[in-house]
């Protein structure tokens, strides 16, 4: 499918500055000779919440529901999960998951209590979506499991006998009360997290409290010997290094994984982030410069890190990351609905081509979050679904997911607007375990096509076949009535002469080529 840049400007529906009408000008150079780690599949992970209609509705409708269903949990969603592969899911939150109590959630739905969920928005949760349902709905879309223990307003005993009801393969009185509840055979549990933002939400602790009290939680993770979760500890927010230097030094030994949040403001400011679409284009420059500081964040954890840590045996988790705009107007503020445009594909791009280059430390991820809350894969209207432009990016990365880092060197044109720049290419390249080479480029200019040598020295290119995600306008969408307004499309790649191909990446794109 060959793509017009005059077409796409010409439909813009933002207003913009003049755009210069010729094509800037980058060079890629993937350095095939100097292979770096494994990207793992948990860099694509997702998360789900008790938080507006992210768990009720976008996942659970009940078993009574006129919309289609296995179990309660609706079909269509589980169908487009599977499609892109989750391989990673977190849950109960989040903020949620400090006042979260895990015995209101199973037994009898019927008979379970309801719950002020006074985190977001004030409403009523009758808990018919627990423990056994969570893990039903995992196992449906072929997802690891990644559960967040309440510190906040729970126990160490709560926790623990929590673990043991999911995990013992014995006869305590645990055990037989989960097969009571319907569930024979233990539950793999692959991830479990002391606490959340216990920095904040989660009790607003001192780094020097929560490291205590994370050693004693710590210590009674008790599971069977072949059935052990990594333990991860609640980590900093965005650029508090001081934090992850206390974790590391008094409690670095009894962990698996510490985390770090991170979201995309446009404006920087809580209280006025800015609108999910019709956005100036000063906001378009602000995501991405926003965007961009999660390479240093992660550097700059990482340093810390690598000091009580040179073997890299804890891993560095980004399990909350995404653009958080101002809710959709009419909606509940506390549900942060907001829609997701061209802009988000390309921020979850950006941030997976960071996520690569640490892919050494960094070994999961977990975007926030997986539907109807904000950078969201799905959007569901009630029995109506449509997948996102943000579902779309992850798909096109598919194949980086398992396959190993390639160091790529980047030269390019900024991309300017008044005094502020970004380099308008970002390029990422892996190989697979068959032997492809993937190569992903993305370009931010929202007005110049970029024209991309692309080389591979001391390599002759092979027939590489491309996809592309791009639309008219930065801020387009998918809609219920245009679901497929925004997707990938097949993009003709030129012929390579050797170990050299110019290609030309529209503006504002996202292309993604692969080895045949």
């Amino acid at each position: 499918m060959t793509i017009r840049l005059s077409a796409l400007l010409l439909l813009s529906v933002v207003s913009f500055s003049a755009a210069q009408a010729e094509s800037l000008r980058a060079s890629v150079t993937v350095q095939t000779d100097r292979p770096g780690s494994v990207i793992d599949p948990g860099i694509y992970g997702q998360f789900a919440e008790h938080l507006g209609r992210g768990v009720y509705e976008g996942v659970w409708v009940g078993e009574s529901s006129p919309i289609p269903n296995t179990r309660g949990i609706r079909n269509d969603v589980v169908a487009a999960l599977k499609e892109l592969g989750v391989p990673v899911l977190r849950w109960p939150g989040g903020c949620f998951a400090d006042e979260y109590h895990w015995r209101d959630g199973i037994g009898p739905r019927n008979q379970r209590p309801t719950r002020i969920n006074t985190t977001w928005g004030g409403v009523v949760d009758d808990n018919a979506f627990g423990t056994h349902e969570f893990m039903d709905f995992a196992e449906m879309i072929g997802a690891e499991v990644y559960v967040n223990g309440n510190v906040g307003t729970g126990s160490v005993q709560e926790m623990a006998e929590w673990v043991e009801y999911m995990t013992a393969d014995n006869n305590s009185t645990l055990a037989q009360l989960r097969r009571a509840n319907g569930r024979d055979k233990p539950w793999r549990l692959h991830y479990f997290a002391v606490g959340n933002e216990t920095w904040g939400c989660g009790g607003n602790m001192r780094p020097e409290f929560y490291a205590d009290l994370y050693r004693q939680y710590a210590t009674f993770i008790k599971t069977p010997r072949d059935n052990k979760p990594q333990r991860i500890a609640s980590g900093a927010n965005g650029s508090n290094t001081e934090w992850t230097e206390v974790l590391m030094r008094e409690a670095g030994k009894h962990m698996d994984a510490i985390s770090v949040h991170y979201y995309t403001l446009p404006r920087g400011e809580w209280k006025d982030k800015g609108a999910a679409t019709r956005f100036p284009e000063s906001e378009w420059m602000s995501t991405f410069k926003r965007t961009l500081r999660m390479d240093e964040i992660l550097t700059n954890h990482g340093k810390i890190m690598d000091r009580y840590d040179p073997e890299r045996r804890v891993a560095l988790l980004v399990d909350e990351w995404g653009t958080w705009y101002d809710v959709e107007p009419g909606t509940n503020e506390g549900f942060l609905y907001q829609q997701n445009s061209l802009r988000d594909a390309l921020v979850a791009a950006i941030n997976f081509n960071i996520f690569h280059r640490h892919a050494a430390r960094v070994r999961m991820t977990n975007i926030a979050q997986m539907v109807n809350v904000l950078q969201a894969m799905i959007l569901t209207d009630g029995p109506k679904m449509l997948k996102t432009p943000t579902y779309h990016a992850f798909a096109l990365y598919k194949p980086f997911r398992g396959a190993t880092h390639v160091p790529v060197e980047v030269s390019t044109a900024e991309y300017k607007l008044d005094a502020e720049s970004v380099p308008a290419v970002h390029a990422t390249a892996a190989r697979d375990q068959a032997g492809a080479l993937h190569i992903a480029l993305t370009n931010l200019d929202p007005h110049r096509a970029a024209t991309v040598e692309l080389r591979l020295p001391g390599q002759t290119i092979k027939a590489l076949q491309g996809q592309i995600l791009t639309a008219a306008s930065t801020d387009a969408i998918n809609t219920f009535e245009a679901p497929d307004a925004v997707r990938p499309a097949p993009f003709k790649v030129p012929r390579a002469r050797g170990d050299r191909l110019q290609l030309e990446v529209p503006a504002k794109a996202l292309l993604v080529l692969s080895q045949r």
